[in-house]
């Protein structure tokens, strides 16, 4: 009884308070909605610097750990009515609310993949959270950011990080259906 107990305590203090797919992801979407743009709307803490943050870290992120192809990102303060273009079968949209507090950051995040061809829902999450912005584990990964973005970006690094790792690791999991994916995602580069 007692190994299950530090199992128990990290379930607990993940910041993903729920995480839906749909029913019939398997049969619909899993092979038919890979071709990505990432947007973030409104812009974290009113900046757009830090927007630009979460839709890089997004994209990186979703590229690096998911068989999606986050071929496009964007931050606005509003979802553009343009998203979806030809070549883009689906919207990751981050909707942000984060806000500096002390030496850290309070964020939260509602995320919705959706289909372009008809708007569809395919996967959500929301997850919150309050992080330090300094963390000597992710000294690197902050200092990969900064140099990228500037140092208005700094005190957003780690909480950014931490919020949406954790959101986007409930992706659902998809499947090339040919080649030609697989190529298109190798020749990314990320």
């Amino acid at each position: 009884m007692r190994r299950s107990l530090p199992l128990l305590l990290l379930v607990a203090c993940s910041p993903v308070q729920q995480s839906r797919v749909r029913d019939d992801y398997p049969a619909v979407d899993r092979t038919q909605t890979l071709r990505l743009k990432i947007v973030v709307a409104p812009l974290p803490d009113g900046s757009q610097d830090v927007g630009d943050l979460w839709a890089l870290m997004a994209r990186s992120h979703v590229n690096q750990h998911r068989d999606f192809i986050a071929v496009e990102d964007v931050a606005a303060a509003a979802v553009p009515p343009d998203a979806c273009s030809e070549d883009i079968e689906g919207l990751l949209l981050l909707a942000p609310q984060v806000a500096r507090d002390g030496d850290g950051v309070e964020a939260a995040v509602n995320a919705r993949l959706t289909r372009c061809r008809d708007g569809e829902e395919v996967w959500a999450a929301e997850a919150a959270g309050s992080w330090a912005s300094d963390d000597d584990d992710l000294a690197g990964v902050r200092a990969h950011w900064v140099k990228a973005l500037g140092e208005p970006v700094s005190a957003y690094v780690v909480p950014s990080f931490r919020l949406l790792t954790a959101t986007l690791d409930e992706l659902p999991r998809p499947a090339f259906p040919n080649e030609a994916y697989a190529r298109e995602k190798i020749n990314l580069g990320e």
